[in-house]
């Protein structure tokens, strides 16, 4: 594939933007990788792994040319981090992220976008719990979901750009408008984050007598509390940009899981025959 971007910077060299600096560098689909990162260790392993060509704590030197600009941050630092950014881009340059909440980051980093560059917030649908550039992997995106949210400060050809980089990674990539993506995901993604957490939560020291419960769980309960091991930092923020959507979708788990309680209280086996069903369909269907 022919040369992409002649400058990525990838702000941010963890999981998410280490992983695309790899096969960025792999597969030289941009001629010079930059990293800014905050910590100058994680910067050094990425530096050791051959991820990046130069990396730096200073904004202004890692926007310095570049025509593409990569938010790998926290959600809500994408706007301080972009605004230390833009004056040292180059003219043209495209502006895109990784986060999870699609709404949110266009309508807050759209009047931040100077006349001549643009804006194509995507959001990779892949991940693991482990952090960090040691944690980067270069098939992390194969087969995985890359949601594409094009709005009115995106340009045909950056869009085109940016789309043609993650396909380039095996990803599978699509457009959604950013209130239908922050709703999907609320209900895929950040629920069961939540149902993870509030179930390890609830277990946490729970005893029954002398015996700690969580001792006595076996795959299940690690299988199914596996999210709770999730960095606070991202889930902070996703929680912070995306409130009304995740309300909505913990109302539809509350309406079912009381379902399943007064079924259990009532002793109607046959209801919970009914719903247990209902979800293993669903879970048959993502197999």
């Amino acid at each position: 594939m022919a040369e992409l971007f002649k400058q990525m910077t990838i702000c941010g060299v963890g999981l998410i933007g280490g992983s695309l600096a790899l096969v960025a560098k792999r597969d030289r689909l941009v001629g010079r990788i930059v990293g800014l990162g905050r910590t100058q260790s994680n910067l050094d392993v990425a530096v050791k792994r051959g991820m990046l060509d130069f990396a730096t704590r200073d904004p202004a030197e890692a926007a310095r040319g570049a025509d593409l600009i990569v938010l790998a941050v926290p959600i809500v630092t994408m706007r301080e981090t972009l605004a230390a950014l833009t004056p040292h881009c180059a003219p043209s340059a495209a502006i895109t992220d990784v986060g999870s909440v699609k709404g949110w980051v266009v309508r807050e980093l759209e009047p931040l976008i100077p006349a001549g560059m643009s804006l194509v917030a995507a959001h990779p649908v892949a991940g693991k719990e482990t952090t960090g550039a040691a944690a980067a992997d270069e098939n992390l995106f194969r087969d995985r979901r890359v949601i594409v949210t094009p709005s009115v400060r995106s340009t045909a050809d950056a869009i085109a750009k940016v789309e043609a980089l993650w396909r380039a990674t095996g990803a599978r990539v699509e457009r959604l408008d950013p209130r239908e993506h922050d709703a999907l995901l609320a209900r895929a993604s950040h629920l069961p984050q939540m149902v993870a957490s509030a179930l390890a939560a609830a277990l946490e020291g729970e005893k029954v007598g002398d015996k700690l419960a969580s001792e006595y769980g076996a795959s299940g309960l690690r299988d199914t509390t596996r999210l709770a091991a999730s960095s606070w930092e991202m889930w902070r923020d996703i929680f912070a940009t995306n409130r009304e959507a995740i309300a909505a979708a913990a109302k539809l788990f509350s309406a079912t899981f009381g379902e399943f309680q007064s079924a259990i209280e009532s002793g109607d086996i046959r209801e919970l025959e009914r719903l247990f069903n209902r979800g293993r369909a669903m879970r048959e269907r993502i197999k």
